[in-house]
Protein backbone atom coordinates (compact mmCIF):
# COMPACT_ATOMS: atom_id res chain seq x y z
CA UNK A 1 0.00 0.00 0.00
CA UNK A 2 1.34 3.36 -0.56
CA UNK A 3 0.47 4.98 2.63
CA UNK A 4 0.11 8.97 3.57
CA UNK A 5 -2.88 8.67 5.76
CA UNK A 6 -5.89 6.51 5.20
CA UNK A 7 -7.26 9.19 3.12
CA UNK A 8 -4.90 10.14 0.57
CA UNK A 9 -3.12 7.42 -1.72
CA UNK A 10 -3.80 4.70 0.39
CA UNK A 11 -4.75 1.99 -1.64
CA UNK A 12 -7.73 2.02 -0.57
CA UNK A 13 -8.25 5.31 -1.96
CA UNK A 14 -9.75 4.08 -5.25
CA UNK A 15 -10.37 7.48 -7.84
CA UNK A 16 -12.26 8.19 -11.14
CA UNK A 17 -11.77 4.65 -13.69
CA UNK A 18 -9.84 6.72 -16.04
CA UNK A 19 -7.31 7.18 -12.89
CA UNK A 20 -7.27 3.93 -11.96
CA UNK A 21 -5.08 2.36 -14.68
CA UNK A 22 -2.72 5.04 -13.94
CA UNK A 23 -2.47 4.02 -10.18
CA UNK A 24 -2.23 0.40 -11.11
CA UNK A 25 0.69 0.88 -13.31
CA UNK A 26 2.04 2.95 -10.47
CA UNK A 27 1.98 0.11 -8.38
CA UNK A 28 2.89 -2.31 -10.32
CA UNK A 29 6.15 -0.22 -11.33
CA UNK A 30 7.30 0.56 -7.63
CA UNK A 31 5.06 3.10 -6.45
CA UNK A 32 6.33 1.80 -2.64
CA UNK A 33 9.71 3.28 -3.12
CA UNK A 34 9.08 6.24 -5.54
CA UNK A 35 6.30 7.81 -4.48
CA UNK A 36 7.07 7.27 -0.69
CA UNK A 37 10.76 8.80 -1.20
CA UNK A 38 8.73 11.63 -3.52
CA UNK A 39 6.95 12.15 -0.24
CA UNK A 40 9.59 12.94 2.34
CA UNK A 41 8.66 16.77 1.74
CA UNK A 42 5.49 16.42 3.89
CA UNK A 43 6.99 15.22 6.90
CA UNK A 44 6.23 17.68 10.17
CA UNK A 45 8.66 18.04 12.84
CA UNK A 46 7.09 18.18 16.25
CA UNK A 47 8.46 19.63 19.28
CA UNK A 48 7.99 17.34 22.25
CA UNK A 49 7.82 20.45 24.97
CA UNK A 50 4.36 21.64 23.59
CA UNK A 51 3.00 18.57 24.36
CA UNK A 52 4.09 16.98 27.57
CA UNK A 53 1.28 17.93 29.47
CA UNK A 54 -0.82 15.91 26.99
CA UNK A 55 -1.79 12.63 28.96
CA UNK A 56 -2.40 11.49 24.59
CA UNK A 57 1.46 12.14 24.22
CA UNK A 58 3.87 9.69 25.11
CA UNK A 59 7.51 8.84 23.60
CA UNK A 60 6.93 11.65 20.98
CA UNK A 61 3.52 10.79 19.48
CA UNK A 62 0.10 10.91 20.08
CA UNK A 63 -1.55 7.75 20.95
CA UNK A 64 -5.74 6.24 21.39
CA UNK A 65 -6.67 4.99 24.80
CA UNK A 66 -6.26 1.45 23.26
CA UNK A 67 -3.40 0.81 20.83
CA UNK A 68 -3.69 -1.28 17.59
CA UNK A 69 -2.10 -1.15 14.39
CA UNK A 70 -3.11 1.18 12.27
CA UNK A 71 -1.66 1.09 8.62
CA UNK A 72 1.94 -1.33 9.00
CA UNK A 73 4.10 -2.14 5.97
CA UNK A 74 3.86 -5.65 6.73
CA UNK A 75 0.02 -5.34 5.39
CA UNK A 76 1.02 -3.41 2.29
CA UNK A 77 1.21 -6.88 0.33
CA UNK A 78 -2.24 -7.60 0.81
CA UNK A 79 -3.20 -3.75 0.43
CA UNK A 80 -1.83 -3.69 -3.03
CA UNK A 81 -3.69 -7.28 -3.78
CA UNK A 82 -7.05 -6.49 -2.90
CA UNK A 83 -6.13 -3.24 -5.05
CA UNK A 84 -5.62 -4.98 -8.33
CA UNK A 85 -7.74 -7.91 -8.16
CA UNK A 86 -10.74 -6.93 -6.55
CA UNK A 87 -13.66 -6.68 -8.12
CA UNK A 88 -15.89 -3.00 -7.44
CA UNK A 89 -19.32 -1.94 -8.33
CA UNK A 90 -20.50 1.70 -8.31
CA UNK A 91 -16.99 3.31 -7.59
CA UNK A 92 -18.68 6.93 -8.46
CA UNK A 93 -21.93 7.92 -9.56
CA UNK A 94 -22.65 8.24 -12.56
CA UNK A 95 -25.26 10.87 -13.12
CA UNK A 96 -24.45 14.41 -11.43
CA UNK A 97 -24.85 14.15 -7.49
CA UNK A 98 -28.19 17.25 -6.81
CA UNK A 99 -26.57 20.29 -5.31
CA UNK A 100 -28.70 23.13 -4.19
CA UNK A 101 -26.24 26.16 -4.50
CA UNK A 102 -25.91 28.50 -1.44
CA UNK A 103 -26.13 32.10 -2.31
CA UNK A 104 -25.75 35.34 -0.79
CA UNK A 105 -30.08 35.63 -0.49
CA UNK A 106 -29.75 31.80 0.75
CA UNK A 107 -27.50 33.45 4.15
CA UNK A 108 -29.91 36.66 4.46
CA UNK A 109 -32.51 34.44 5.16
CA UNK A 110 -31.53 32.30 7.77
CA UNK A 111 -32.51 33.14 11.28
CA UNK A 112 -29.27 35.26 13.47
CA UNK A 113 -29.96 32.63 16.79
CA UNK A 114 -30.73 29.33 15.87
CA UNK A 115 -27.99 26.86 14.51
CA UNK A 116 -28.31 26.07 10.44
CA UNK A 117 -26.26 23.93 9.05
CA UNK A 118 -24.86 23.59 5.38
CA UNK A 119 -23.11 19.97 3.89
CA UNK A 120 -20.43 21.13 1.91
CA UNK A 121 -19.74 17.74 1.19
CA UNK A 122 -17.61 15.02 2.48
CA UNK A 123 -17.48 15.77 5.75
CA UNK A 124 -17.19 19.49 5.56
CA UNK A 125 -20.04 21.62 6.83
CA UNK A 126 -20.83 25.55 7.50
CA UNK A 127 -22.71 26.89 10.49
CA UNK A 128 -24.00 29.80 11.05
CA UNK A 129 -24.74 30.67 14.64
CA UNK A 130 -25.49 33.79 16.67
CA UNK A 131 -25.31 35.23 13.46
CA UNK A 132 -21.75 34.15 12.78
CA UNK A 133 -20.30 31.68 10.46
CA UNK A 134 -18.22 28.43 11.07
CA UNK A 135 -16.47 26.20 9.10
CA UNK A 136 -15.90 22.56 9.92
CA UNK A 137 -13.31 20.82 8.18
CA UNK A 138 -13.89 22.51 5.49
CA UNK A 139 -12.27 20.74 2.04
CA UNK A 140 -12.80 23.11 -1.36
CA UNK A 141 -9.71 21.33 -3.65
CA UNK A 142 -10.51 18.72 -6.43
CA UNK A 143 -8.61 15.88 -5.16
CA UNK A 144 -7.92 14.78 -1.28
CA UNK A 145 -4.53 14.12 -1.93
CA UNK A 146 -1.33 15.84 -1.86
CA UNK A 147 -1.15 15.80 -5.41
CA UNK A 148 -2.99 17.29 -7.90
CA UNK A 149 -2.82 14.66 -10.73
CA UNK A 150 -3.65 11.71 -8.69
CA UNK A 151 -5.53 10.44 -5.59
CA UNK A 152 -9.28 10.63 -4.82
CA UNK A 153 -11.50 13.00 -6.89
CA UNK A 154 -14.56 15.21 -6.14
CA UNK A 155 -17.68 13.55 -7.45
CA UNK A 156 -19.23 17.09 -7.01
CA UNK A 157 -18.40 20.73 -6.21
CA UNK A 158 -18.93 22.23 -3.16
CA UNK A 159 -22.34 24.36 -2.99
CA UNK A 160 -20.18 27.43 -2.54
CA UNK A 161 -16.80 28.78 -3.49
CA UNK A 162 -14.57 30.52 -0.74
CA UNK A 163 -14.70 33.90 -2.46
CA UNK A 164 -18.44 33.56 -2.16
CA UNK A 165 -18.15 32.58 1.24
CA UNK A 166 -19.11 35.78 4.14
CA UNK A 167 -16.64 36.30 6.80
CA UNK A 168 -15.82 33.46 9.11
CA UNK A 169 -15.42 33.29 12.88
CA UNK A 170 -13.34 30.47 12.62
CA UNK A 171 -12.58 27.30 11.70
CA UNK A 172 -13.01 23.91 13.47
CA UNK A 173 -10.38 21.19 12.53
CA UNK A 174 -10.83 17.40 13.80
CA UNK A 175 -7.65 16.36 12.73
CA UNK A 176 -4.77 16.33 9.97
CA UNK A 177 -5.58 14.19 6.75
CA UNK A 178 -6.10 15.64 3.46
CA UNK A 179 -9.75 14.95 3.46
CA UNK A 180 -10.55 17.01 6.59
CA UNK A 181 -7.57 19.57 6.75
CA UNK A 182 -7.40 21.24 3.47
CA UNK A 183 -4.14 22.97 2.28
CA UNK A 184 -4.97 24.86 -0.52
CA UNK A 185 -8.13 26.06 1.16
CA UNK A 186 -6.85 27.49 4.39
CA UNK A 187 -4.56 29.43 2.17
CA UNK A 188 -7.17 31.08 0.42
CA UNK A 189 -9.19 31.31 3.46
CA UNK A 190 -6.80 32.65 6.18
CA UNK A 191 -7.70 36.25 5.20
CA UNK A 192 -11.49 35.87 5.89
CA UNK A 193 -11.33 33.44 9.28
CA UNK A 194 -11.04 35.18 12.46
CA UNK A 195 -10.12 32.30 14.43
CA UNK A 196 -8.64 28.78 14.07
CA UNK A 197 -9.93 26.05 16.44
CA UNK A 198 -7.23 22.91 15.79
CA UNK A 199 -6.20 19.76 17.58
CA UNK A 200 -2.70 19.80 19.61
CA UNK A 201 0.31 20.29 17.01
CA UNK A 202 -1.56 21.17 14.06
CA UNK A 203 -0.77 24.81 14.54
CA UNK A 204 2.44 24.07 13.18
CA UNK A 205 1.16 23.21 9.50
CA UNK A 206 -1.30 26.30 10.06
CA UNK A 207 1.43 28.71 10.58
CA UNK A 208 3.48 27.15 7.95
CA UNK A 209 0.94 28.09 5.36
CA UNK A 210 0.52 31.58 5.94
CA UNK A 211 -2.06 31.69 8.77
CA UNK A 212 -1.21 34.38 12.15
CA UNK A 213 -0.71 32.03 15.01
CA UNK A 214 -2.27 34.49 17.30
CA UNK A 215 -5.95 33.14 15.75
CA UNK A 216 -4.52 29.82 16.09
CA UNK A 217 -5.92 27.23 19.50
CA UNK A 218 -4.92 23.58 20.48
CA UNK A 219 -6.68 21.77 22.06
CA UNK A 220 -6.47 18.73 24.18
CA UNK A 221 -9.04 16.46 24.60
CA UNK A 222 -11.85 17.74 26.90
CA UNK A 223 -10.11 21.31 26.45
CA UNK A 224 -12.87 24.09 25.92
CA UNK A 225 -13.37 27.49 24.29
CA UNK A 226 -15.55 29.98 24.21
CA UNK A 227 -15.96 31.74 21.00
CA UNK A 228 -18.52 33.87 19.29
CA UNK A 229 -21.34 32.91 21.64
CA UNK A 230 -20.62 29.36 21.67
CA UNK A 231 -18.62 26.93 23.37
CA UNK A 232 -16.17 24.12 21.68
CA UNK A 233 -14.93 21.44 23.25
CA UNK A 234 -12.74 19.00 21.81
CA UNK A 235 -13.66 15.59 22.69
CA UNK A 236 -11.71 11.81 21.85
CA UNK A 237 -11.88 9.75 18.75
CA UNK A 238 -10.62 6.87 18.00
CA UNK A 239 -8.19 7.08 14.69
CA UNK A 240 -4.52 8.81 13.94
CA UNK A 241 -3.29 11.67 11.81
CA UNK A 242 -0.58 12.15 9.52
CA UNK A 243 0.39 14.28 6.24
CA UNK A 244 3.31 12.34 4.97
CA UNK A 245 5.05 9.18 5.74
CA UNK A 246 7.45 10.78 8.90
CA UNK A 247 5.06 12.47 10.67
CA UNK A 248 2.28 9.89 11.66
CA UNK A 249 0.82 10.59 14.89
CA UNK A 250 2.69 14.07 15.06
CA UNK A 251 -0.67 15.41 15.59
CA UNK A 252 -3.50 14.85 17.79
CA UNK A 253 -7.07 14.04 16.41
CA UNK A 254 -10.53 14.08 17.80
CA UNK A 255 -14.32 14.76 17.89
CA UNK A 256 -15.84 17.66 18.86
CA UNK A 257 -18.85 19.32 20.91
CA UNK A 258 -21.00 23.09 20.03
CA UNK A 259 -23.14 24.50 21.92
CA UNK A 260 -25.16 27.60 22.13
CA UNK A 261 -26.98 28.84 24.71
CA UNK A 262 -29.98 26.77 23.24
CA UNK A 263 -29.12 24.19 20.48
CA UNK A 264 -25.85 21.94 20.40
CA UNK A 265 -24.37 19.31 18.05
CA UNK A 266 -21.54 16.75 17.87
CA UNK A 267 -19.27 16.27 15.25
CA UNK A 268 -17.51 12.70 15.43
CA UNK A 269 -14.61 13.46 13.15
CA UNK A 270 -13.46 10.26 11.91
CA UNK A 271 -13.31 7.74 14.30
CA UNK A 272 -13.29 3.69 15.10
CA UNK A 273 -16.16 3.06 17.72
CA UNK A 274 -15.20 3.07 21.28
CA UNK A 275 -16.10 3.36 24.73
CA UNK A 276 -15.52 7.59 24.25
CA UNK A 277 -19.18 7.70 22.59
CA UNK A 278 -20.74 6.81 25.88
CA UNK A 279 -18.55 9.31 27.87
CA UNK A 280 -19.03 11.87 25.42
CA UNK A 281 -23.17 11.63 26.07
CA UNK A 282 -23.04 11.42 29.57
CA UNK A 283 -20.75 14.37 29.81
CA UNK A 284 -22.33 16.59 26.98
CA UNK A 285 -25.25 15.01 26.06
CA UNK A 286 -27.98 15.08 24.68
CA UNK A 287 -27.58 16.53 21.48
CA UNK A 288 -30.03 18.50 18.92
CA UNK A 289 -27.63 16.77 16.29
CA UNK A 290 -25.28 14.10 15.97
CA UNK A 291 -23.02 14.58 12.70
CA UNK A 292 -21.25 11.12 12.77
CA UNK A 293 -19.39 9.61 10.32
CA UNK A 294 -20.88 6.78 7.97
CA UNK A 295 -18.10 5.96 5.48
CA UNK A 296 -14.69 4.68 3.74
CA UNK A 297 -15.13 1.67 6.51
CA UNK A 298 -13.56 -1.51 6.19
CA UNK A 299 -12.48 -5.08 6.91
CA UNK A 300 -8.83 -4.58 6.79
CA UNK A 301 -8.84 -0.91 9.09
CA UNK A 302 -12.25 -1.97 11.69
CA UNK A 303 -10.50 0.20 14.45
CA UNK A 304 -9.76 3.68 12.97
CA UNK A 305 -13.57 3.45 10.44
CA UNK A 306 -17.10 3.04 12.07
CA UNK A 307 -19.10 0.20 9.71
CA UNK A 308 -23.25 2.06 9.78
CA UNK A 309 -23.99 -0.87 12.41
CA UNK A 310 -20.90 1.11 14.53
CA UNK A 311 -22.42 4.74 13.95
CA UNK A 312 -25.32 4.76 14.54
CA UNK A 313 -24.98 3.13 17.98
CA UNK A 314 -22.22 5.99 18.55
CA UNK A 315 -25.09 8.34 17.77
CA UNK A 316 -27.06 6.46 20.29
CA UNK A 317 -24.59 6.45 22.79
CA UNK A 318 -23.72 10.49 22.47
CA UNK A 319 -27.62 10.61 23.01
CA UNK A 320 -28.30 12.39 19.67
CA UNK A 321 -31.92 13.31 19.01
CA UNK A 322 -31.34 13.29 15.32
CA UNK A 323 -28.60 11.63 12.99
CA UNK A 324 -26.71 13.42 9.88
CA UNK A 325 -24.02 10.29 8.19
CA UNK A 326 -21.26 11.95 7.16
CA UNK A 327 -18.09 11.25 5.71
CA UNK A 328 -19.56 10.11 2.33
CA UNK A 329 -20.79 11.08 -1.00
CA UNK A 330 -18.11 13.07 -2.32
CA UNK A 331 -14.68 10.67 -2.33
CA UNK A 332 -14.73 7.41 -2.84
CA UNK A 333 -11.67 6.41 -0.10
CA UNK A 334 -12.86 2.42 0.13
CA UNK A 335 -13.80 -0.73 -1.66
CA UNK A 336 -17.40 0.03 -0.86
CA UNK A 337 -20.09 1.10 -3.52
CA UNK A 338 -20.06 4.65 -3.14
CA UNK A 339 -23.98 4.96 -1.89
CA UNK A 340 -23.75 1.83 0.40
CA UNK A 341 -22.91 3.80 3.86
CA UNK A 342 -25.96 5.75 3.22
CA UNK A 343 -28.07 2.99 2.12
CA UNK A 344 -27.14 1.06 5.13
CA UNK A 345 -27.41 3.97 7.43
CA UNK A 346 -30.92 4.77 6.54
CA UNK A 347 -31.98 1.43 6.55
CA UNK A 348 -30.82 0.50 10.05
CA UNK A 349 -32.42 4.07 11.76
CA UNK A 350 -35.17 2.63 9.93
CA UNK A 351 -35.65 -0.34 11.98
CA UNK A 352 -34.52 1.21 14.73
CA UNK A 353 -36.82 4.51 15.07
CA UNK A 354 -33.87 7.10 14.70
CA UNK A 355 -34.50 10.24 12.92
CA UNK A 356 -31.73 10.79 10.44
CA UNK A 357 -31.06 13.22 8.12
CA UNK A 358 -29.68 13.38 4.19
CA UNK A 359 -29.35 16.44 3.19
CA UNK A 360 -29.00 17.48 -0.60
CA UNK A 361 -25.46 19.50 -0.36
CA UNK A 362 -26.00 22.98 0.12
CA UNK A 363 -29.14 22.28 1.63
CA UNK A 364 -30.31 25.00 4.88
CA UNK A 365 -30.63 22.64 7.87
CA UNK A 366 -32.41 23.64 10.90
CA UNK A 367 -31.11 21.32 13.59
CA UNK A 368 -33.77 21.81 16.01
CA UNK A 369 -36.24 20.73 13.06
CA UNK A 370 -37.68 17.10 12.60
CA UNK A 371 -36.70 16.22 9.11
CA UNK A 372 -37.10 13.24 7.05
CA UNK A 373 -34.05 11.81 5.13
CA UNK A 374 -34.27 11.73 1.29
CA UNK A 375 -32.52 9.19 -0.92
CA UNK A 376 -31.17 11.49 -3.24
CA UNK A 377 -28.48 9.04 -4.10
CA UNK A 378 -31.17 6.54 -5.51
CA UNK A 379 -30.93 6.43 -9.74
CA UNK A 380 -27.86 7.97 -10.33
CA UNK A 381 -25.88 4.83 -11.07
Amino acid sequence: MVYFSTKTITLHSVVYKSEILMLRILIALSAIGVILSACTFLQTNVNDEAFTASPQFKQGKFHNKVNFDVMSFSKIPGYIKRYITEERVDIEPILPIPLQQITPTVLAGLPEKKMTLFRLGHSSFLLKANNKYWLIDPVFSDRASPFSFIGPKRFHQPPISIEQLPEIEGIIISHNHYDHLDKAAIKLLREKVNNFIVPLGISQDLVSWGVDSKRVTELDWWQSIHLGGLDFTFTPAQHFSGRGITDSNNTLWGSWVIKSAEQSLFYSGDSGYFDGFSEIGNKYGPFDLSIIETGAYDKDWPDVHMTPEQSLQAHIDVQGKKMLPAHNGTFDLAFHAWYEPLERITTLAAENSIDIITPIVGEPIDISAKKSHKKWWLGLN
